[in-house]
């Protein structure tokens, strides 16, 4: 992977750490969340669990917006863009998983690792293709 951002699409995103991420439900309401996000080149990925609403809608529209964020997703900073998201394979997820494992090492340490895999839950990585 490539740290090339300049002049492209996500390029306002690269510094942010968060990606506020606005899915829409089937009749079109928007629903926004802070994901823990990266851009690499002129793709930006982000990771969510495996049973988040977002992942529910994104079933059935792969159109999203995104903007940079604060961990809590209070305060965006600029415009949002919008982007179509495809789910990675494994075999492609598991590069982009430790990219974001490095960006965001404290939710992976102890007792936050644990739980998802007592609740079954894993996570799921996502690309963003810019338009």
């Amino acid at each position: 992977m490539t740290d090339t951002v300049s002049g492209s699409y996500f390029a306002s995103l690269a510094k942010a750490r968060y990606l506020l991420l606005t899915t829409f439900k089937r009749k079109g309401t928007p629903v926004t969340a802070p994901v823990p996000g990266i851009v690499d080149g002129d793709r930006a990925y982000f990771g969510v669990s495996s049973r988040s609403g977002a992942v529910r809608r994104l079933q059935h529209t792969d159109g999203v917006q995104v903007a940079p964020c604060g961990a809590l997703g209070l305060v965006s900073y600029g415009e949002p863009l919008n982007a179509a998201a495809r789910r990675l394979a494994d075999s492609e997820a598991s590069d982009v998983a430790g990219q974001l494992a490095r960006t965001h090492p404290v939710p992976r340490r102890s007792l936050a690792r644990l739980l998802p895999r007592a609740r079954r839950r894993r996570l799921v990585y996502y690309e963003l293709l810019g338009g």
